[in-house]
């Protein structure tokens, strides 16, 4: 019976990219695979015609014959190098191309070379806390943070001082065995060596076999002027350490500001209240403020009233990842007096007689809010 077309079979153009041949087979394995259709020998058949497709047009030299002569250029029987051989490892060579199409999906890694599997070190978190002060000017600071490091006794290898870990006898070194089931076979991690692709049999003593051991060590970091809480800052390398000679992970910096007694930060702005006597709001002023780089003085106009805001521009925060500067915002409250004397009392009284004698003209917000309720209640009634 004569073979079909090979790319016919996967349902790809002739020009297909590989990635395009693997997501064609995926489809195909995952539609004619003989655990899916058990007793039903036309989709084994179309399953194996498709895996013989797929392993002739990912090889680029089986590929080019088969583009040129046909199923001659590949077929063993007329000369041509051919899938015969790969097609005959039957399950074996479909799990090589299954681990290459699904191996993103299972995270099953082989190691190549019988050699032995290493692994990158965990990523850490640290939190730092900063003052605004730091946090706007930037700085830099000490941590001690704790991690695992590479074993010195062993140097990670987890053997004693003068033996080696041995090949794994039981996967080959690999850290993966396979375990098969008529055209379908799955790798798992060997239960042996566990995953590691080598068996200690004199285990070092400082780590326990584990090529690794707790310990604290002391970084500097360097804090970039502008940061604010939620910021990380990444030390690459200093996470902990890799397994078998595998890389270390990043250390990453939390930044986290402490509240300030006087100061809140609203991304580039800084903002503060500041208490007036009603005394310097009705006649003016000037008082000194603080700002994060000294004390400025702050014009207080006549007739000044609680809330509002005042702008000084250029004190507040650089930003981190460049920008113009912030500016300080300064919110007045007219303080109420308390703990009045007596003489206070009656110049206050004195006070108050005189401004009811000028009517409303010496306070037009509580008289326009008077009318306001005024007219509410007279709706009500109505």
């Amino acid at each position: 019976m004569s073979k079909r077309d090979y790319y016919e079979a996967l349902g790809v153009s002739r020009n297909a990219s590989e990635a395009e041949l693997k997501k064609a087979y995926r489809r195909a394995a995952q539609k004619y695979h003989p655990d899916r259709n058990p007793d039903n020998k036309e989709a084994e058949e179309k399953f194996k015609e498709c895996k013989e497709a797929y392993e002739v047009l990912t090889d680029s030299q089986k590929r080019a014959a088969y583009d040129q002569f046909g199923h001659a250029g590949v077929d063993p029987s007329m000369g041509g190098g051919g899938p015969g051989a790969g097609f005959g490892a039957g399950a074996a060579g479909f799990s090589d191309i299954f681990g290459d199409v699904f191996g993103d999906i299972f995270g099953a890694g082989r190691g190549r070379g019988g050699g032995q599997r290493v692994y990158r070190g965990s990523d850490l978190r640290y939190k730092l806390d900063l003052s605004l002060e730091d946090a706007v000017a930037g700085t830099e600071v000490k941590i001690r943070v704790p991690t695992l490091v590479t074993c010195s006794e062993c140097g990670g290898s987890g053997a004693k001082k003068g033996s080696q870990p041995r090949t794994c006898t039981t996967c080959g070194g690999h850290g993966q065995v396979r375990m098969q089931q008529g055209f379908f076979s799955i790798q798992q991690t060997c239960p042996h060596c566990q995953g590691t692709g080598t068996v200690i049999s004199d285990p070092c003593t400082a780590c326990n076999g584990k090529g690794r051991v707790q310990e604290r060590k002391t970084l500097s970091v360097k804090v970039p002027p502008g940061v604010d809480s939620g910021d990380r800052i990444r030390l690459a390398g200093e996470g902990e350490a890799g397994e078998n000679g595998g890389p270390p992970g990043d250390l990453y910096v939390q930044v986290h500001v402490k509240p300030h007694p006087i100061f809140q930060r609203e991304e580039n702005n800084l903002f503060c209240e500041v208490p007036i006597s009603f005394v310097t709001a009705a006649l003016g002023g000037e008082l000194e403020v603080p700002t994060l780089t000294g004390r400025v003085n702050l014009k207080i106009p006549v007739e000044t009233q609680t809330g509002r805001m005042f702008r000084m521009r250029g004190k507040g925060v650089k930003p981190v990842r460049g920008g113009p500067v912030g500016d300080l915002i300064c919110r007045v409250l007219v303080e109420t007096p308390v703990n009045l004397t007596r003489r206070q009392k009656e110049l206050l009284q004195e006070f108050s007689g005189e401004m009811e004698s000028g009517g409303s003209r010496h306070s037009p917000q509580a008289s326009s809010w008077l009318d306001g309720v005024k007219k509410f209640f007279e709706g009500l009634g109505g």
